[in-house]
């Protein structure tokens, strides 16, 4: 029995008119929008693009065509970042005013402590840059970017531990199965670059000793749109790419005959079964075929001036370094790839705090100042947008024993900070404030859906019409509730 022959057959009528007749009716009214247009379809690419937009996209002028989106994975403290709390000192070790947490939830980590003893940042704060951005000692290059990001005090998010929350940042849902970020970019406006994926995906590797939360391919699954709009991952040690070169005794021209009798084969297939997913089999084994020449030359940093090594510091020469990562971001961004994806591990510091975070603001701080200020002066920096952020931040009181110099913090979902930067972004500016605590948004919230809609807008993209029908549903990246852009921060 076939799966797919006895779905067609056993279709009703009704289902046959819903997958046929209306999507014919869309049909003509994008062809009598082409028609409209001057006989093109808006939108449309070059016919020899390997990853075209969708038609009609972007839905207006975008201000930025990339993004890199920068993820602390394990959520780092915003009170020891970015959130200053000068207060705090006169509450160390006093247990949390119940009028500040009023009765709200907190994991099985802490829920068992007999007190919640507030632990002010034993890390001094500045101002820095002409905006005056108040900035922990922990981050002195990222200080001297201050006046081009636009940092978002009060983002806030539905879960409260990891593997929902990770899902809910890079997806719009706690729950799996949905597309990611990067694919839903992929799927709209595809990509510049025919040599390489639309989506990229890179996992650098981290200074910190605690355990580091797991990463799972749902982060960067293209969930229920075509397959062929998965992020790529490349390695950070080894080969970018699995088999990226040929055996021995195989060269290119042999590689290429091989592929053309395959894509012959699962062309006939598709035209006998009609299996959307053989099309996307052939693109990916098309797509694995040019990367055998475009990855060997992508992270190959012999052309990069001493000046631009040098600006991101040692690490960059570590093949698999958050440095190196950042660099790679750059050099993809600048080939046309549409979204890079860098996720750090490591940020997850129930305890050990201080120790643990500056080792790994070590590992991110010259290089992501670096990105930045790389971008910036070769002119790219205006059409890409920079996101950085966690999953959600860290609670004020501390998690296990309390020192001066020593403490550790749970998950805490009510605010956390995240910061943009490039393309359609006003630098310099500060949205949303926190409590005294640090616990919880007393001015201008951000759900992560308004997130995810403020940057679909810098890219062109009204959120509430990018839509695919999927399970009954016009699904969404900023799901079904009102999500906003964050007008404050668009320039």
């Amino acid at each position: 029995m076939n799966p797919l022959l006895e779905f067609h057959a056993q279709q009703t009528r009704r289902q046959f008119f819903g997958h046929t007749g209306l999507r014919l009716g869309g049909l003509a009214l994008a062809l009598m929008g082409a028609k409209a247009a001057g006989g093109r379809l808006l939108g449309a690419a070059a016919p020899d693009r390997v990853h075209p937009p969708l038609p009609g996209f972007p839905h207006f002028a975008p201000k930025a065509k990339n993004l890199i989106y920068l993820h602390m994975n394990g959520a780092p403290s915003q009170l020891d970042l970015w959130d200053y709390k000068p207060k705090l000192g006169e509450y160390f070790d006093k247990d949390l005013p119940d009028s500040v947490r009023q009765g709200q939830r907190i994991t099985t980590m802490t829920s068992g402590q007999a007190r919640f003893p507030v632990a002010p940042s034993m890390f001094k704060f500045h101002q820095a840059g002409q905006c005056g951005r108040w900035i922990s000692e922990l981050l002195p290059h990222t200080a001297g970017i201050v006046d081009d990001i636009a940092l978002l005090k009060t983002v806030h998010t539905n879960a409260i531990n990891h593997d929902p929350a990770c899902t809910f940042v890079m997806t719009g849902s706690e729950v799996s199965g949905k597309a990611s970020l990067g694919s839903w970019l992929a799927y709209g406006l595809g990509s510049e670059n025919n040599d390489l994926p639309a989506f990229v995906v890179l996992t650098p590797t981290w200074s910190s000793k605690s355990a580091a939360q797991a990463l799972f391919t749902r982060m960067w699954s293209s969930g229920f749109l075509p397959g062929r709009f998965n992020g790529v991952a490349l390695r950070a040690v080894g080969d970018p790419v699995l088999y990226i070169q040929n055996p021995p005794g195989v060269s290119a021209s042999d590689r290429r005959t091989m592929l053309d009798a395959l894509n012959q084969l699962n062309q006939r297939g598709h035209e006998r079964f009609g299996d959307p997913e053989t099309l996307t089999r052939i693109a990916q084994y098309e797509m694995a075929f040019r990367m055998q020449s475009s990855v060997p030359e992508l992270v190959d940093f012999k052309g990069e001036s001493k000046a631009t090594l040098d600006l991101y510091g040692d690490d960059v020469k570590k093949p698999g370094s958050y440095a190196a990562s950042a660099l790679l971001a750059r050099r993809l961004v600048e080939r046309g790839v549409r979204c890079v994806q860098v996720l750090h591990r490591g940020w997850d510091q129930h305890g050990s705090l201080p120790s643990e975070i500056r080792a790994q603001c070590k590992d991110i701080d010259q290089a992501t100042a670096a990105l930045v200020k790389d971008l910036k002066q070769r002119g790219l920096l205006d059409e890409t947008l920079i996101v950085w952020g966690g999953e959600f931040g860290r609670t004020v009181y501390s998690q296990g024993k309390l020192t001066r110099d020593d403490y550790g913090r749970d998950h805490h979902p009510r605010n956390f900070c995240m910061w943009m930067a490039g393309g359609g972004i006003k630098g310099g500016v500060v949205h949303g404030e926190t409590d005294d605590f640090s616990y919880s948004p007393v001015e201008n919230p951000v759900h992560l859906n308004d997130l995810n809609a403020t940057i679909l807008h810098c890219l062109g993209i009204d959120h509430e019409r990018f839509t695919f029908k999927f399970q009954g549903l016009d699904q969404r990246l900023t799901g079904v509730e009102p999500a906003h852009p964050v007008k404050a921060v668009l320039a």
